[in-house]
């Protein structure tokens, strides 16, 4: 990563799997550390100050799943109900981290963020 860091141009995606969640907070730090932009899989990284998060609403999700544990303690059977994929997102961004970074964000992605840390 400290090559990375010193490079123009380089920053890291991290993907939403578990070894993401097992060592999310090292990566954390090491971004901080060496400066580099990084997306996050949720918002939380971003609250934390991490730049910006683009990941799947996990209250939306959890709904969802409500909803088909009620059909399943209701008779259906778990192999005939429909795989059912994300359907909403949500966009963080954190002004603070991209002014830190000398980033500036196009005001289009602010528009469009579901939240923005100032």
């Amino acid at each position: 990563m400290t090559k990375l860091g010193q490079e123009g141009g380089a920053g890291l995606i991290l993907m939403p799997d578990a070894s993401m969640w097992d060592f999310g907070e090292t990566v954390y730090a090491a971004a901080d550390r060496y400066h580099l932009p990084t997306i996050y899989p949720t918002s939380s990284f971003v609250a934390a100050g991490g730049l910006l998060s683009y990941g799947i609403d996990f209250s939306d999700l959890l709904r969802g799943a409500a909803s088909y544990a009620d059909r399943i303690l209701r008779g259906a059977k778990p192999s005939e109900l429909p795989v059912q994929l994300p359907t909403k997102f949500e966009l963080a961004i954190n002004l603070k981290t991209a002014k830190a970074l000398g980033l500036t964000i196009p005001p289009s992605l602010l528009a469009i963020a579901d939240e923005v840390i100032e």
